[in-house]
């Protein structure tokens, strides 16, 4: 075996170097159908690879914890691809016979075949060996025609087609058996780059994605037409603003004795002129700007240091407008005080009009109520705020998008 899949790999890199650009257009599509054909035939040979792998116990006698683990190392897999993996091979392997020839042949995908194992399993659960048969056959001829997705939604009723005397049974307990495999199947993970960022990836059960939607939804919508944002980018800042909500809150654990917080670490130097200079408790490093702006969050924990690197202000998030201070302010603005902006007092930061490295004070006069995503934006934009006479806040455009600078209100919340 060894040889013939080396054989493989030397006609595949051959290929690779192909001009196929050069190919007409009825062999490239033919090149295409045969180039996804041998794909699903290989992965039915790994697939029986992984499963003699995890039946010999190989991952565990090379010190692995599992043989999911073991193939995360081997072919820098996730563990849940790995684990799924596994999960595939032994699923093939018993009871499977049909699915497996399907694949071998090139004649369904990987995804396929799992949905179809899947089904198949729960069919034979639900109405025994000869319905779960049947159910090969037709979920096989199915495949050539739907993608997995849909081919899964067929499925749920697979026993209307090979058992309909026990479907309606069999379909509570379909449903019963998709909850399990979500919930197995459920996982998020956090990877760290280089740079600091973060990338997230994962899989919400249906549950959750249903909390997910129905919290981040309505913060994605489009500030205005002019919006400059992706939709990547608005689902991005719309789960800032889900932490920063959350984080407000009391409800949250303590972790390692303190209250959930980040911490930021600059020197006051830095932050008063403006320096590029602060630092996460994770390690990475800010721009002095976004450390100004930080530092309006009371869910922010600035630890300020003097010019010998001794802390001079830990816990500032005290001094910050929280309390009695923030119900005026609240009372005061009703919401984020951006002109047009409809976002609620609890997404909204305090922001200090005068900031307090600069000497500003901590009162009500010299505060506003932000959301998330114009407390950003006043911080990296020309745009000024100021207390009107009235006592109510008002911001002065830059001069390129109004010439006369005419200050603009915030009329959303005071409609009524």
């Amino acid at each position: 075996m060894v040889e013939e899949l080396a054989q493989a790999d030397d006609a595949v890199a051959a290929c690779v170097d192909d001009a196929a650009w050069a190919l007409a257009e009825d062999e490239l599509v033919a090149a295409l159908d045969a180039a996804h054909r041998l794909e699903q035939r290989l992965a039915a040979v790994t697939l029986a690879l992984v499963r003699e792998i995890d039946g010999r116990g190989t991952a565990r006698a090379q010190g692995a914890s599992s043989t999911a683990v073991w193939l995360r190392e081997r072919l820098r897999l996730t563990v849940p691809a790995a684990r799924r993996l596994v999960d595939l091979a032994a699923a093939l392997d018993t009871g499977n016979p049909g699915v497996r020839a399907a694949l071998a042949n090139g004649d369904i995908t990987v995804d396929q075949a799992r949905v179809i194992a899947d089904t198949v399993a729960t069919a034979h659960t639900t109405a025994g060996a000869q319905a779960a048969d049947k159910a090969v056959g037709v979920l096989t001829d199915w495949a050539s025609q739907f993608d997995p997705t849909l081919l899964r939604k067929l499925g749920t009723r697979i026993l209307d087609h090979v058992a309909p005397d026990i479907a309606d049974a069999a379909a509570h307990a379909a449903l019963e058996a998709e909850a399990r495999r979500a919930s197995r199947d459920r996982h998020l993970t956090l990877s760290t780059l280089s740079d600091g960022r973060l990338r997230l990836t994962g899989v919400l059960d249906s549950e959750t994605a249903g909390l997910l939607r129905a919290a981040i939804d309505p913060l994605t919508a489009p500030n205005g037409p002019d919006d400059p944002r992706t939709p990547g980018q608005r689902r991005h800042d719309a789960l800032a603003d889900l932490c920063r909500l959350t984080l407000r809150t009391t409800d949250l654990p303590e972790h390692g004795g303190d209250p959930a917080q980040i911490v930021v670490t600059t020197s006051f130097d830095a932050l008063a002129r403006q320096l590029d200079a602060g630092t996460l408790d994770t390690g990475f490093h800010l721009t002095a700007e976004t450390v100004r702006r930080l530092a309006c969050d009371a869910t922010i924990l600035p630890a300020v240091l003097n010019s010998t690197g001794q802390p001079l202000d830990v816990g500032r998030q005290r001094r910050l407008i929280t309390g009695p201070l923030r119900r005026a302010l609240v009372l005061r603005d009703r919401g984020c005080a951006f002109p047009g902006c409809d976002r609620p007092p609890r997404w909204c930061d305090a922001h200090h009009i005068h900031h307090w490295a600069d000497g500003g004070t901590t009162n009500l006069a010299n505060a506003v109520l932000l959301c998330g995503h114009h407390h950003r934006h006043l911080h990296h934009n020309d745009w000024t705020v100021r207390l009107a006479g009235d006592g109510h806040p008002e911001f002065i455009p830059p001069a390129w998008l109004d010439p006369n600078q005419i200050p603009r209100r915030n009329h959303y919340h005071h409609r009524t």
